[in-house]
């Protein structure tokens, strides 16, 4: 089993020590703090809002969404390739006929 590397990370002041597998882990790790502790202060400012778990809370639900989304346009985009994929197929067969 290889060594688990430990690291800490910082998200909104608040320290977390992790154990991670690799080097591509840790920067995973420190740049999805870096967007998580950017949107809480975007959040801070722009709504007012110092409860840490309120802003926290909005940044998971961001995060989400954003995922979300992705999972939407990832959906259609294999849908209309697969229908263009169809059709194409369809003009195939009429034209070798």
């Amino acid at each position: 089993m290889a060594d688990k590397i430990k690291i800490r990370v910082t998200i909104a002041n608040r320290a977390y020590p992790l154990n991670i597998s690799s080097p591509n882990e840790e920067e995973g790790m420190r740049k999805a703090a870096k967007k998580i502790n950017d949107l809480v202060m975007r959040f801070e400012q722009d709504y007012a809002v110092s409860d840490k778990q309120d802003v926290l809370a909005m940044c998971a639900l961001q995060f989400a969404s954003a995922l979300e989304i992705n999972e939407i346009n990832k959906d259609e985009n294999v849908a209309g390739a697969t229908k263009k994929l169809i059709d194409l197929h369809q003009l195939l067969v009429e034209k070798l006929d």
